[in-house]
């Protein structure tokens, strides 16, 4: 399935209501499962209308705490959610029972063995039902984990230590959490550090590379965190003020949080500094260490309005949903622009080929590479678009946000 995306000749006032923040969301629902809270009591909305990623952590946390038989092998499918793999095997490793976690083709070649290995210090029982270091997982949960200190490399992803953080307070001796390397996506640790401590648990760094958690979540829970609009979803809306000229306002888009807990509210501020770029083309140089998911959305943006670009910081982009450096080098090679890359870094100096004359974009089953080539309609008429469905994985209305800016939407 292939859908055209053809853009108005004027675009329409309208207001847009974002999703919620999966990061956020991901989080709440296991710090509220381990302190008993029930899923329905966090989202109170149909588990239909929410984006796979906190969809399939919402069923796999009902699964769990309804009560399974311990003695019987748990088979839970978290589909193409990362996130939801790499918490729910902590989660997981914290229950009584016996459980096998498994994903999709493109899950099973994203890397889960320094989790895994620190799990295993910690008395946790983890297999490897195919490669090596890689799920499917087949897991023995352990309620009773001792705990002690554990060191982890902190430069592959911050999820990992998100994942062992949450699950901290529930061993016998707490954590101490020793960080090697260099560190990627620090903001998303803070989220996960403020969360805990709304839950009642104390957590703080004791220096630069060390976080140490006590046991105990020690107060019962009134006000479940709220879960903010995503930062994330936001960038596709500002992609498409940059490429319209002004034609369009952000501040249509609603319920955004200026004092979020997201680290992807640099959005609005990167977005600032590249219009100062816009009028004079110089170029545009980011590092995206803290914010890797925003990467996509300012690539294709800098294209369409012919601002040179340097941006760093990008490592973890080659083992996210798809190698999204190569998959951006390649989809906006069609449309004629020449991208340097390497493993950290993605460059255009303004270098244009002739464009193919036809073109679909593939999508690699990524979401954002959907919703951040889409906008591209403004600039070029109208654009195919390979998979459109993927976006459920993040914002499920985003098609449907785009009519209302007056897109035209054709299913081929």
């Amino acid at each position: 399935m292939k859908q055209r995306v053809i853009a108005p000749r004027t675009l329409c006032p309208c207001t847009i209501e974002l999703p919620p923040s999966k990061s956020i969301a991901n989080r709440v629902l296991v710090l509220s499962a381990l302190n008993g809270i029930a899923p329905q009591q966090v989202l109170r909305q149909p588990v239909n209308t929410l984006c796979d990623d906190i969809r399939v952590m919402v069923q796999l946390l009902q699964s769990v705490l309804s009560g399974i038989d311990t003695k019987a092998d748990e088979v839970l499918d978290v589909g193409a959610a990362g996130t939801a793999m790499r918490f729910a095997t902590a989660f997981l490793a914290a229950q009584d029972g016996c459980f096998t976690i498994t994903g999709t083709e493109r899950l099973q070649q994203r890397p889960i063995g320094i989790l895994v290995d620190a799990l295993r210090q910690l008395g946790a029982h983890i297999d490897y039902l195919g490669k090596e270091g890689y799920p499917p997982l087949r897991i023995i949960g352990n309620s009773k984990m001792e705990g002690g200190v554990v060191t982890l490399d902190g430069g592959v992803s911050s999820q990992f230590i998100s994942a062992l953080l949450m699950i901290a307070p529930k061993m016998r001796e707490g954590l101490i959490l020793h960080l090697q390397g260099q560190l990627v996506s620090t903001p998303y640790l803070y989220i996960t550090m403020q969360l805990m401590r709304q839950f009642g648990a104390q957590v703080a760094w004791t220096d630069e590379r060390t976080i140490c958690i006590q046991h105990g979540y020690n107060h019962l829970i009134t006000d479940i965190p709220l879960i903010e609009s995503d930062w994330t979803s936001a960038s596709y809306w500002y992609e498409i003020a940059a490429i319209s000229g002004g034609e369009w306002s952000v501040s249509q888009v609603r319920t955004l949080c200026a004092d979020s807990l997201q680290g992807d509210r640099v959005c609005h501020a990167i977005f600032q500094q590249l219009s100062e770029r816009q009028a004079s083309h110089e170029l545009f140089a980011y590092d995206f260490e803290d914010c890797p998911d925003l990467a996509q959305t300012l690539v294709v943006t800098c294209c369409m309005i012919a601002v040179p670009f340097r941006f760093t910081g990008l490592r973890t982009l080659r083992i996210k949903e798809t190698d999204r450096i190569s998959a951006l080098q390649t989809e906006l090679a069609k449309m004629g622009f020449v991208l340097k890359v390497s493993d950290d870094m993605i460059t255009w100096d303004g270098t244009q080929s002739a464009p193919q004359p036809s073109f679909t974009i593939a999508t690699y089953h990524d979401h954002r590479m959907a919703m951040a080539f889409a906008p591209c309609a403004l600039r070029l008429g109208e654009i195919i678009i390979e998979d459109p469905d993927v976006v459920r994985k993040s914002y499920p209305t985003y098609w449907d946000d785009l009519s209302k800016l007056g897109f035209t939407l054709c299913r081929i």
